[in-house]
């Protein structure tokens, strides 16, 4: 990875891709509702980096929940699986921009503004 910070953007899967996005991988571990695989314009999906099923069903999108939400994400991005998968969006993000694709209507109480700051920097 280069000295500099990768560039990192975090981006709701619905809207039109951007010029500029670079490398488009959601980060989600279900699929999106409603989107076709055809349409979705992106690079790679990674199940591996999303939030386990068992967290992301406690914190239920609840705004109230999300610093602890956030911790025990972390944690479980230290852990071997997450870890591999930090080290593959790393790689990506080395060679350009990327662009964090997430369901998520809440951005700001998301998984992958979390995921965006374990990276380097997010927009």
């Amino acid at each position: 990875m280069s000295e500099k910070s990768p560039r990192v953007r975090v981006r709701r899967v619905y809207e039109e891709p951007g010029a500029d996005d670079g490398v488009r991988v959601l980060v989600d571990r279900l699929w999106p509702r409603g989107l076709a695989k055809a349409e979705a314009e992106l690079d790679a999906w990674d199940k591996d980096v999303a939030p386990s099923t068992e967290l992301r069903k406690w914190y239920g999108h609840d705004p109230e929940r999300f610093e602890e939400f956030a911790e025990r994400y972390r944690a479980e991005l230290s852990e071997p699986e997450g870890q591999e998968a930090l080290r593959r969006l790393r790689e990506r993000a080395g060679r350009g921009p990327l662009t964090l694709l997430t369901a998520t209507k809440d951005l700001a109480h998301g998984h992958a503004g979390v995921l965006a700051e374990q990276l380097g920097e997010a927009d």
